[in-house]
């Protein structure tokens, strides 16, 4: 591993974090908190951390491999988080360190499971600060490093790293053009839900906060309800934009392209309209009994469905009362997740279509074994390193959760609520059933849980590799 490199990129990162706690420790100012104290702090600290790093580690670094890139990954969004978690035990409205770790990897991972009873409880600026983490980690903080930073071999095995999906597509010849065309779109996504949540009578604060955890697709609100007290209008607003983030945002260049045929050929955004339809069908039908209102019924279905699929989070009802036929189905969308390219998680719904054509080809071997039979996307031939590697990705990914399942089961808790726990935190949903349902928290799990918990946050979120290599040894030899 090239030492010197990793940690001067670190320490760069680590200094654009102090750059973004200076927007939460405004917010505390304008509103007469005493906690932009505590945001000052972690501040100081997250500069003195910067810029030893990168004092200590300046000069030339040499090159980089793809091992690089997922060891500055892992070991940043680490850091960050543990950064991050300062402002909630300086101000002391989360004390323990590790409650302020799990809300911390929680927000930056996008996956919105909390330790909070009461949200409501918070300080502006925290609450600020919680969503803001969801909008940072969404596309990603290093990509937006790799926008601001010159194009090297570093910068694209960054990209790879972090970027979800099972391959990356460049925009742009270069990365870094590639990363701010990214940022672009998110950040003009962002502001125009922000207007349309200000026409919708929402006022600014909440507004912000609100398209902030929507676009990170991470589900951290101002109140204890989520989204079930705001108007209809509201709600189709967020489920609309949760929808819109699930996409893949190559898809939003083409359309600024003109190129609108192509977005309709793609296959995995054709699979995701699709199951979003079948899903909103089945569940407004089937919920239909319980509300006595079509309209209400569907605009819950959808809500939900969006949460879910785009792995967002936000609730505006208890589906754990629902049938086990919606139940069921909530839980077959944790696992899909959105698209690839997106700021969703789960498993992506390009691997579930890449798997179904694997299966598919050999079930035609068994009959067929002489046939020569390639795999196509899109009308491009798969490669079959590409398929390899999604099949790899499948069993790790199932590995991980029944390995996360297991270490889960020391606790009192019901079969129920350690499944779907392990579920929803490594797919980044947030809410659960059981215990961590729509109503309920992840505060009752003992510490030690909770930080495995935060480990399947970030092997889900950095999509396995980066995280795993961490425990590879031949990872941390020198070059």
């Amino acid at each position: 591993m090239n030492y010197k490199m990793v940690l001067y990129t670190m320490g760069r990162v680590v200094l654009l974090e102090a750059a973004f706690l200076v927007l939460p420790m405004a917010v505390s100012l304008l509103y007469g908190e005493r906690c932009a104290v505590s945001f000052g702090l972690t501040i100081l600290v997250a500069l003195a951390v910067g810029f030893l790093l990168t004092f200590l580690c300046r000069g030339n670094h040499g090159t980089s491999s793809i091992k690089d890139g997922f060891m500055i990954v892992a070991l940043t969004w680490i850091m960050l988080s543990a950064i991050g978690a300062l402002p909630f035990v300086f101000s002391r409205e989360i004390p323990s360190y590790v409650d302020a770790f799990f809300e911390t990897v929680s927000g930056f991972t996008t996956t919105g499971a909390t330790i909070l009873t009461d949200v409501e409880a918070l300080s502006r600026g925290m609450i600020f600060w919680r969503s803001f983490t969801h909008w940072i980690g969404g596309m990603g903080i290093l990509v937006f490093v790799v926008m601001l930073m010159k194009t090297t071999d570093r910068s694209i095995n960054i990209l790879k790293a972090e970027m979800p999906g099972p391959t990356v597509d460049k925009l742009a010849p270069k990365s870094r053009d590639t990363a701010r065309i990214l940022y672009l779109l998110y950040i003009s996504l962002t502001v125009l839900e922000t207007a349309l949540l200000l026409l919708g009578g929402m006022g600014l604060f909440d507004s912000v906060v609100h398209s902030l955890s929507t676009a990170g697709t991470g589900g951290f609100g101002a109140y204890n309800a989520s989204a079930a007290n705001f108007s209809p209008y509201i709600q189709w607003v967020l489920t609309v934009f949760m929808l819109l983030f699930g996409v893949n945002f190559n898809l939003y260049y083409l359309l600024l392209l003109g190129r609108v045929r192509d977005i309709f050929r793609n296959t995995e955004f054709k699979v995701y309209l699709g199951i979003i339809a079948a899903a909103v069908t089945i569940i407004t039908v089937d919920i239909l009994p319980l509300y006595q209102s079509f309209s209400t019924s569907l605009r819950q279905a959808s809500f939900q469905v969006a949460a879910i699929m785009s792995t967002t989070g936000f609730v505006t009802a208890d589906f754990t009362v629902w049938s086990p036929l919606s139940k069921t189905l909530l839980l077959l969308l944790m696992f899909l997740g959105g698209c690839a390219g997106s700021t969703a998680g789960g498993l992506k719904l390009s691997r579930i279509i890449i798997l179904c054509k694997m299966a598919r080809r050999e079930l035609r071997r068994t009959l067929r074994p002489r046939v020569v039979d390639v795999i196509k996307m899109d009308g491009h031939r798969l490669e079959e390193q590409t398929a390899h590697s999604v099949a790899v990705y499948f069993a790790l990914y199932m590995l991980c959760i029944g390995a996360l399942l297991v270490a889960l089961s020391f606790s009192p808790f019901d079969m129920e609520t350690n499944l779907f726990s392990s579920v929803s935190c490594f797919n980044n949903v947030g809410p659960a059933f059981g215990m961590a349902g729509p109503v309920g928290n992840y505060s009752l799990y003992q510490p030690v849980l909770k930080l495995l918990l935060c480990a399947g946050m970030l092997l889900g979120r950095l999509e396995i590799y980066p995280m795993l290599l961490l425990f590879v040894p031949a990872a941390w030899r020198r070059k």
